[in-house]
């Protein structure tokens, strides 16, 4: 059973707001899961135990990149063991009588999904503490020396938290988790699956050459070859039949400005900057982004991982530089660099 506060009443497919659909593209189930396959048979083991103990599942920590599935797979984890699925973020957690108004509401064997949950203030995160290893809620009534601690016993419940950025947990908070996993980006042929099941969900026609054309620009992410999709599915349907194959995923894909190798006008934009404003490099952060017009934060952690992956970015001490490879992206020579740079 699937429980998020403030549902309103379900909409028709053309009621559905963008982020409703994407909700609807969600696998509910393991089997229907593509991909991650150490850690799909880990949770299967872990979830078939607790299940036929009758026991809450351990707590579960899932790390990795925006966009590959960590909160399909919190969602998965409640359908799974058909408990309750309650959903929260870290920043929206700001007094200890917030995680105490979730957690004493929680019915037995709950998953309570704490999405970016490094965000966690420190105090409110040592409210978990308790929680987490003794199910217990230390509360505090009144103040002065008149207070007084009262020791609120919790129900048995497991707390999935995600996190993108794994190195900013505390050590305590990171090893009360029984259960750890990091999900790594998807290989083509995995991303080509979802989106086939994908376009089923959506009811559209895409053949085999299609779908690998818009999995192969798909930064190894889930959430955009979903995204990308849809909008091949809007040109497939105003300037095609409404089928996807490989030439109407290409036109669509260019027409967005994505590349072949995935880049957006945006990565271009970055790449171009490092190239010929500033030479190749090295170039910092902060003045990268004041040359795209983007926050750092931004560039950090949204554009500059899929660059390096590909190996078109590098970062040094001194700060970024482009690689031969994104000069020859970008259709332009490459300057003689001393041997070992790159």
């Amino acid at each position: 059973m699937i429980r998020t506060p403030g549902v309103e009443r379900p909409q028709t497919p053309h009621e559905r707001p963008e982020d409703e659909l994407d909700a609807t593209l969600r696998p509910r189930r393991l089997d229907e899961f593509v991909g991650q396959e150490a850690l799909r048979e880990q949770l299967s083991i872990s979830i078939a135990a607790a299940a036929a103990r009758g026991d809450a599942l351990d707590h579960v920590l899932l790390a990795g990149p925006p966009g590959l599935g960590k909160t399909s797979l919190a969602r998965i984890v409640a359908e799974e063991l058909e408990v309750p699925f309650v959903q929260t973020a870290g920043p929206v957690l700001e007094r200890k009588g917030d995680i105490a108004a979730f957690l004493t509401d929680l019915q037995p064997r709950s998953i309570f999904f704490v999405d970016e949950i490094h965000r966690l203030a420190r105090a409110v995160e040592e409210t978990f503490y308790p929680a987490m290893e003794d199910r217990q809620l230390p509360v505090t009534v009144g103040v002065g020396p008149g207070a007084k601690v009262l020791t609120l016993d919790l129900p048995p419940f497991t707390l999935v938290g995600a996190t993108t950025r794994a190195g900013l947990l505390t050590t305590p908070l990171r090893d009360r988790f029984g259960i750890q996993h990091r999900l790594d980006h998807y290989a083509p042929g995995d991303l080509a699956r979802i989106v086939v099941r994908s376009a089923g969900v959506l009811g559209v026609r895409i053949d085999a050459a299609g779908a690998r054309a818009i999995a192969e620009r798909a930064r190894g992410t889930p959430r955009v070859a979903n995204r990308l999709l849809k909008r091949v599915r809007d040109f497939a349907q105003v300037r095609g039949d409404g089928a996807i194959d490989v030439g109407v995923a290409d036109a669509a894909l260019a027409l967005q400005g994505v590349d072949a190798a995935g880049l957006d006008r945006l990565d271009r934009e970055l790449l171009a900057a490092v190239c010929e404003r500033f030479g190749g490099g090295p170039v910092g952060l902060s003045t990268l982004a004041v040359a795209v017009g983007e926050e750092a934060d931004t560039v950090e952690d949204v554009y500059e991982p899929y660059l390096l992956q590909q190996g078109l970015l590098t970062r040094t001490p001194r700060g970024r530089c482009a690689t031969p490879r994104a000069w020859r992206h970008l259709g332009l020579e490459p300057p003689a660099a001393p041997a070992g740079l790159f």
